[in-house]
């Protein structure tokens, strides 16, 4: 059904947020496999000092990576479950 896909400019700029309510930054940009379209990651900008104490990986640009299997639900915010962060 298409009301339930995100075109990818309208997940850019989304808060991301644990469940807890805890804020984490904002969508900078996805990372995805090419071949097969799958989505990695999520990239954060605007990182709090929380999220920069997540041990989370890390980009050469230095931005941090949330992985997509942490996400729960995309909606006015990107929803992640923090225990798929640590």
């Amino acid at each position: 059904m298409q009301a339930d896909k995100n075109p990818f400019n309208a997940i850019l700029g989304k808060m991301i947020v644990t469940k807890e309510g805890k804020r984490l930054g904002f969508v900078k940009d996805i990372t995805f496999e090419t071949k097969s379209g799958e989505l990695i990651n999520l990239v954060v900008k605007d990182a709090t000092a929380y999220t920069r104490n997540l041990n989370l990986e890390r980009m050469p640009s230095k931005d941090l990576l949330i992985p997509y299997s942490a996400i729960i639900a995309i909606g006015d915010f990107v929803i992640v479950s923090e225990e798929d962060l640590i």
